[in-house]
């Protein structure tokens, strides 16, 4: 299924250049890239339905902007995800993400749970709570908008918090960007983006390649994308948002501790097995892998009564086809998604003191997972295991009323009622005649929220919300093949209070939150004998948590050797422990949460030079971590030094930009993304050692 990185791809990367080039004569020529960073008071957030200046927003919200998402390699969306407080991305090989937000990645072997993810306003989350993030090329992102922790107000169940992606910019621009490093690596992306008087459009492609650290870790991904708007009426615009992703990657599986001190490189080796089977192939040998060939697509019109009314509708669908050879079987989904989100939103200005907005809306999703399993013959498929029809409906009513009084006090009231029910049949060629359906007790998810400006410089903000998140069907139907009709939802209480504050002119802006967060009928991820996975709801966990964020600008000169120096850091401190947890006879109550450091540290310094010289150096610091639930399996502390060089050059009518990173300086020894609870102690998950990337890119 892959194919080694050869000429085709660079005849391909200059077709697509003359293509978009030709497609967009019509744009104007622009000199050097504008300097993008804007201050914190200027920042807004479009997560509530209408812009929000992020300083006295009574939710926890960290914006990262395009520059942010620029700055950092161009291999994956991990340094900068995990440059904020309380988010912590994993890789366990090339393009093999877990995200979690102020929790356990106990319930993500791979993917995104208990995080709600919308694409341009779209739910990108299916029905059943399962996200595949690892779709989205990197560059084709524009800003993205991290909410910390559970916030039912517009969003529907989810326990950790919601990632807004938004792919649209403003410009008229054309990128052209190609990279290469180490590993294999290769890149290139292309995107036109083009405003007329009542039509915009955009298109950007995106091919990523990598050999890969390990054996069997090669990645490969192929990316389209496109947004077409039409205001076809002065109150009113029509809007399409999709994207096409084919992404394949290898899965080299887990290693011991001999294992990776005697080869960090190595996939699975095989091992022996206890009758009838005489031993357990290697990774290799099944062609362990995972398949995502994606359509996702939406239509959103918007409709401006008058300067109060407000009506939004979105329909959106997707299609996966799915294959994953793993060492027990070879599984194929066939999974097909639609959802409506309809809200209507009511500002009214009172006075120069008083005003407020209100949003009523509704959502629902529905999807359908045809899931077969077969043996897995050396990456061929062989008899049939189990086939089963899975049916994930999901649906949520929600209102929000914000009052803002004399620019210092803002409150919220907010509530989502959730509804969500799944049902499942064998299909003709399964063996079982499993059905049934599973009807969830409908949940509300209230949320109290409200700021306060103190002079003006600091505000406060106190938060009260209730999370909730259903089990996915790759946890009702695991690896296992089974179906598990007991799975309960995850729920809990969320208590947060938080500050920021800022210098004149905004030289200095910090903000902290410290949260507990008592959560029941915790879902977990459990290992069987045969290698296979099952999930569990096993008691519940208390969890406290300190995020300090801080930004500075050290130096801003218009004359001088530094124009500007600006220092960022980001710090979490967890304390999150299991509550009444028992499996079977043990007891790990008190224990520490699996796969959650009690420290996290990231820190960066940008270098703006005379001549258009760009230096960003990031330093990121992981603190030692429990693998498995009776804490006697700790994956070591690490420290992370990537930096990126970069130098803007205008020739004629057009901007080049050319750069030059290195992660992991410190050829530090550590896995990105280790197994949780792995049976047979295959924990470890090696990371590549020190690397380098460089890159070119054309702006017009």
């Amino acid at each position: 299924m892959f194919l080694k990185i050869h000429s085709n791809c660079f005849i391909k990367f200059a077709f697509s250049i003359f293509f978009f080039l030709l497609a967009s004569q019509t744009t104007q020529a622009q000199t050097l890239k504008k300097d993008s960073t804007q201050t914190l008071q200027e920042v807004t957030v479009k997560a509530y339905l209408s812009d929000s200046k992020l300083f006295n927003l009574p939710s926890t919200v960290t914006v990262i902007a395009k520059k942010q998402i620029e700055q950092n390699q161009s291999v994956s969306l991990l340094p900068v995800l995990n440059s904020v407080a309380g988010v912590k991305m994993e890789e366990r090989s090339p393009g093999s993400y877990r995200l979690s937000i102020r929790g356990s990645l106990l319930r993500s072997p791979f993917g995104v749970r208990n995080v709600k993810v919308y694409f341009d306003g779209l739910p990108l989350t299916d029905a059943s709570g399962n996200t595949y993030l690892n779709l989205i090329d990197q560059s084709a992102i524009n800003n993205i908008e991290v909410l910390k922790g559970p916030d039912g107000s517009l969003f529907g169940a989810n326990s950790g918090g919601v990632l807004l992606i938004n792919s649209q910019g403003t410009e008229d621009e054309i990128n052209v960007n190609a990279s290469a490093g180490s590993y294999g690596f290769f890149g290139e992306n292309v995107h036109v983006r083009k405003n007329y008087d009542k039509y915009q459009y955009s298109f950007h492609q995106a091919y990523q390649y990598a050999d890969g650290y390990r054996d069997q870790s090669l990645m490969k991904r192929s990316y389209f994308q496109t947004q077409q708007k039409f205001q076809y009426n002065p109150k009113a615009e029509l809007k399409f948002s999709g994207f096409y992703s084919d992404l394949g990657y290898q899965t080299p599986g887990g290693l011991t501790a001999s294992q990776l001190q005697a080869n960090p490189q190595q996939s699975r080796p095989e091992i022996p097995a206890k009758p009838p089977r005489d031993r357990v192939p290697s990774a290799a040998e099944q062609k362990a892998g995972i398949y995502n060939q994606t359509f996702f697509g939406g239509i959103t019109h918007q409709y401006q009564f008058n300067k109060n009314w407000k009506h939004s509708v979105f329909l959106s669908g997707t299609d996966v086809d799915f294959e994953n050879p793993f060492i027990t079987n070879y599984e194929k989904r066939k999974e097909v998604s639609w959802a409506v989100r309809t809200f209507v939103s009511y500002q009214k200005e009172v006075n120069t003191k008083l005003k407020y907005n209100w949003n009523l809306g509704y959502e629902y999703q529905h999807t359908n997972s045809e899931v077969r399993n077969y043996d897995n013959n050396q990456g061929k498929i062989g008899n049939i295991q189990a086939a089963d029809l899975i049916k994930n409906e999901s649906q949520f009513l929600f209102t929000r009323l914000k009052f803002e009084l004399d620019e210092r006090l803002s409150t919220e009231l907010s509530t989502s009622l959730n509804f969500a029910k799944y049902g499942f049949e064998a299909l003709p060629e399964s063996q079982s005649n499993t059905f049934g359906t599973v009807k969830l007790n409908p949940e509300l998810m209230p949320r109290v929220a409200l700021s306060y400006l103190i002079g003006k410089q600091t505000v406060l903000r106190g938060i009260v919300s209730r999370g909730y998140s259903t089990p996915t069907k790759d946890e009702i139907r695991a690896s296992d093949v089974t179906i598990n009709p007991n799975l309960q939802a995850e729920n809990g209480w969320n208590y947060e209070l938080g500050l920021r504050t800022r210098t004149p002119f905004e030289r200095v802006y910090l903000d902290i939150s410290a949260f507990y967060y008592r959560l029941n009928n915790a879902i977990v991820r459990r290992v069987a004998p045969n290698d296979q996975d099952f999930y569990v709801n096993a008691g519940g966990t208390n969890q406290k948590g300190l995020e300090i964020e801080l930004n500075a600008n050290l130096l801003k000169n218009n004359s001088g050797f530094f124009k500007q120096i600006d220092f960022s850091t980001a710090v979490t401190l967890n304390d999150f422990k299991f509550r009444d947890y028992v499996i079977g006879g043990d007891n790990f109550s008190g224990k520490l949460l699996t796969g959650i450091p009690k420290a996290n540290f990231s820190s960066s310094v940008n270098f703006n030079f005379q001549k258009n010289i760009n230096l960003f150096i990031q330093h990121q610091y992981n603190g030692k971590t429990s693998l498995n639930d009776a804490e006697t399996v700790f994956a070591k502390s690490y420290h992370l030094l990537d930096a990126k060089l970069s130098w803007q050059k205008s020739v004629r009518d057009y901007c080049l930009t050319f750069s030059f990173g290195a992660n992991n300086i410190l050829n530090t020894n550590y896995s990105l993304g280790n197994d949780l609870n792995a049976f047979g102690a295959r924990y470890f998950n090696p990371a590549a050692k020190r690397s380098f990337v460089g890159g070119i890119s054309l702006r017009i």
